[in-house]
């Protein structure tokens, strides 16, 4: 990921993620993420339609945004894929350092009620920022 690309994310606390439907229409989401290395990971339930997305189409766009969704930096092409192994526990990781206390007790609720989540990584695409 280039350094320019991850410099907007920096101290962000929400980043949105654009992802694409199978007719090509543009799904915009705005999520928790954390970074570590050079990808930003993303957690989510493993039934989310973003989730859905990536599975058919890994391409994605991510831009900084606010807890709406509204876009606080540049649009910045990328690549996402769904994490498992060691992957999912490095973003796990990551997320818990940086959400603390919210991310656990949200975790504690999601395992009560049955659900399960998914690991999203985002590595931004050659040629951005």
């Amino acid at each position: 990921m280039s350094g320019n690309a991850l410099a907007q994310f920096a101290n962000q606390k929400y980043l949105n993620i654009e992802t694409y439907r199978r007719d090509g229409r543009a799904v915009a989401t705005p999520v928790w993420f954390a970074q570590s290395g050079d990808r930003l990971y993303i957690y989510c339930l493993a039934d989310a339609g973003k989730v859905k997305r990536i599975r058919n189409n890994p391409k994605a766009r991510i831009a900084p945004c606010d807890i709406r969704g509204r876009v606080k930096g540049e649009w910045v092409d990328a690549t996402a894929r769904l994490e498992t192994g060691d992957g999912m526990k490095l973003g796990h990781d990551a997320l818990n350092r940086k959400y603390g206390l919210m991310k656990r007790v949200g975790n504690f609720f999601s395992r009560l009620q049955g659900k399960k989540h998914a690991v999203i990584s985002v590595g931004v695409d050659n040629g951005a920022g």
